[in-house]
Formats: C-alpha cells, structure tokens, sequence
C-alpha cells in the first residue's frame, strides 16, 4: 500500500503501530506502549472524539491527505461509525480506511457487554450501515484472525450522506444484547483471504492515483482490477 500517512485509533501496546515505518499519528486515551516503534508519530492520549473535535487534527501531516488508518477503537458500533465518519474526512480518495473485530465468530464475541476473552463487540453492524448509506464505498472483508477486518475503499472526503442519516443510522446500531449477527458474517462467507487480496494489481494503481487529482471514474477503474 506504501502509505505516506498512517492514523491509528486503538494503539493499546503499539503491536500494530510499530509495523509503521511512514509518518504516524496514535489516538487511545489509555496506550500503554510496550513494543519499539519505528516511525516518525505523534501520540495522543485521548478519544478520538476529542482527537476530532480539534481544528485541525492532522495538521502532523502537513497538508498530506491520510492514505492508511485503522480503526480499533471502542468496540461499540456507535463508536467505531463515528471514527468512520470523522477519518474519511481527512482521507485521500484513493486511501484504504481498515476497520478491525468485523466478522465476530458468535454472538457472545459480538455482545456490547463483553463476555468472551476475543471481543469483537458490535462493530459488525457498521458494515451494514455502510452499505446502506454509502454504496459508493467498497467494502471487502477479509478472513484475518481472531475477529475479522473489513477494508473500505473507494473513499469520498467530501461526502455528507452520513451526517445527513446519522439518528438513523445510530439507531442500527443501538440494539440490546444478544446481538443477531448476519450468518454470512459468522461464516466469512464472502471474506477474502488475506495473503491473496495483498497480491492484487489493485494497490499499485491506488498509490499511482495518490499523486493525482483523483476522478470518481479513475478510482472506479482502479477498483475494477480489485481481487479478492
């Protein structure tokens, strides 16, 4: 993917931080970094409803768009629609937003009161609310373990269609335990397997597009070459 920026909402230890080597900004109001980092990054100990609420968030990144974030915040589905929201909004067109504990394996892992060792929680459902608001997106789940991880592509920065819809779409994501998680989800009926999808001629045409004034009809393009 060959980010030049990468955001990180849920730095916890620093296991997936510390994978960076771009310029990397850390959101978590409790980070407790126990692995070495290799990157130029900003930590903030906050939420990342604070970290959003600032003027100018990114401003770390000097006007560079975001091209990598990943979501794994609180495992709330409110929560993690919100951090969607808010980080599209600073995304490159042609970025990839990955949204982690996806595809729960049963429904005490998808419960919002956490019962299980693995909590996915219910962030399941934004998935669905994506699809409903936004079909322009592109969504690709993908089988990585323990919980599951859906990729968005296909971004649009300037898109209010959630804000529009947003009392609708936080009452989806309101219903009490026991969660009712969709079959094909518990199955990874339609989740790409991870090794495959990193081979697709898919990510090279994005970083190219990186460099552009991004068409909706040349990132469609791109996303056209997508394998799964």
């Amino acid at each position: 993917m060959q980010p030049r920026t990468y955001l990180e909402i849920g730095v916890f230890t620093g296991s997936s931080l510390g994978l960076s080597r771009t310029k990397s900004i850390g959101v978590d109001p409790g980070y407790s970094i126990t692995k070495e980092i290799e990157c130029e990054v900003q930590l903030h100990r906050t939420t990342s409803d604070e970290f959003f609420s600032r003027p100018d968030p990114v401003a770390f990144f000097g006007g560079v768009p975001l091209d990598l974030a990943f979501i794994d915040g609180m495992h709330l589905a409110e929560f993690a629609l919100r951090d969607f929201m808010n980080v599209e909004k600073h995304m490159s067109p042609a970025g990839v937003v990955l949204l982690d504990d996806m595809l729960p394996r049963n429904s005490l892992e998808a419960a919002r009161d956490r019962r299980t060792a693995a909590w996915a929680g219910d962030v399941f459902k934004v998935a669905d609310i994506l699809r409903t608001y936004r079909p322009d997106l592109t969504l690709v789940p993908v089988n990585t373990s323990p919980t599951g991880t859906v990729l968005v592509l296909g971004l649009d920065p300037t898109s209010r269609v959630l804000e529009d819809n947003y009392d609708a779409a936080l009452a989806a994501c309101m219903a009490p335990d026991p969660q009712v998680v969709p079959d094909e989800t518990l199955r990874r009926t339609y989740a790409a397997d991870p090794v495959t999808l990193m081979e697709s001629p898919v990510w090279a045409k994005l970083v190219a597009l990186r460099k552009k004034n991004v068409s909706r009809a040349a990132l469609d393009k791109a996303l056209g070459t997508l394998t799964t």
